[in-house]
């Protein structure tokens, strides 16, 4: 479990208190620099984020959509904001996708003395492979340019999407962002060329021999078929192994599934604002997760320093102008749902 970013949380409370009590343009005044003092020692000197964190993922270490683990969250922090004594804490319904992974993922290379396994995991959203999976020479691109460049060779291939993470790149998301297209959208683009699934390297910089899943898409216009990501470890396997045999082939096998739209809930609860109750500042994480993991980093670690945010200036005492309020949005991995519906209620009573 990455540790959250604690110390950094601490001073963003500090910059939502200037922001709850001084007006836009106003000086900040003196006054304030005690206060400032006085919540990051009550702050620092504690553990509030990290036992909150230990208590949602321990509890609810699998949060997607939908799911049990998502709704025993909803549970979860609703307690929690009661129990350290937050206004007005409440949920605040909205449905939301639900896809399951299903208990079958495998990706084996075929040979004649046998199969290699290769680390494998169904991207969130895909669809199943049939029961017996599908069978099909392996193609790999690194970019959509290439694929294209292709031409009819891709067609009745699994398209293999091997393009890493820059590790030179400072800006963490900068890196992640030069690898992530093929993720979303290599499904499309591979059934776009006549591709019939999709494996995508895992992305991270880690070279461990673990499969990341991660969000992907579907164009209505475009036959759908199955995307599943290998591990860093599994991918450079598999390179290995093309470069000595351009025609092998691999069995892909998914039983993920996507149901109906089922209900779930945002979490809310706030300080009130002593001058100004009605004017909000928000500060909030995402309460669910992918399943493989217990996403304690994306995005738990953002859930509880949000209530600790809350929590700090309560504790000491203050008195806001303006109300604080801390939100748990669901369903922000695979649809917005929860962010779409606390636009939406606020839209129709504005």
């Amino acid at each position: 479990m990455h540790r959250p970013p604690h110390r950094g949380a601490k001073r963003f409370t500090l910059t939502l208190l200037l922001f709850a009590g001084v007006a836009s343009g106003q000086e900040i005044p003196k006054q304030y620099d005690a206060v400032c003092d006085t919540l990051l020692k009550r702050g620092f000197s504690g553990d509030g984020s990290y036992s909150l964190l230990r208590e949602l993922t321990g509890k609810a270490p699998h949060r997607l959509a939908g799911s049990d683990g998502a709704a025993k969250a909803v549970e979860l922090t609703t307690n929690m904001m009661t129990r350290l004594g937050f206004a007005n804490v409440r949920v605040e319904t909205c449905m939301v996708p639900y896809w399951e992974r299903g208990a079958l993922e495998s990706a084996e290379v075929l040979q004649a003395k046998g199969t290699i396994r290769l680390s494998v995991c169904a991207l969130g959203g895909s669809i199943a492979t049939p029961v017996k999976g599908i069978t099909a020479e392996v193609v790999e691109v690194k970019s959509f340019d290439e694929l294209q460049n292709l031409g009819g060779g891709v067609k009745g291939k699994i398209v293999f999407f091997n393009r890493p993470i820059d590790p030179s790149k400072l800006n963490t998301f900068e890196g992640y962002s030069g690898a992530v297209d093929q993720r979303a959208s290599g499904a499309v683009m591979a059934s776009k060329m006549g591709g019939v699934a999709a494996l995508v390297r895992s992305v991270t910089t880690l070279p461990d021999d673990a499969p990341h899943t991660g969000g992907m898409g579907y164009q209505d216009t475009v036959a759908r078929v199955p995307g599943a990501a290998l591990s860093a470890v599994a991918a450079d396997r598999l390179s290995g192994l093309l470069k000595r045999n351009p025609h092998l082939r691999l069995r892909l096998r998914l039983s993920c599934r996507t149901l109906p739209d089922v209900p779930s809930a945002n979490v809310v609860g706030e300080i009130t604002g002593a001058e100004k109750p009605k004017e909000i500042i928000v500060v909030g994480g995402h309460l669910d997760c992918w399943d493989k993991g217990s996403g304690a980093h994306d995005d738990a670690s953002g859930c509880v320093q949000a209530i600790e945010v809350v929590d700090l200036i309560r504790k000491v005492g203050l008195h806001p102008k303006r109300t604080i309020r801390a939100v748990m949005f669901m369903n922000e991995e695979n649809g917005l749902r929860g962010g779409q519906a606390y636009r939406d209620v606020r839209s129709l009573r504005s």
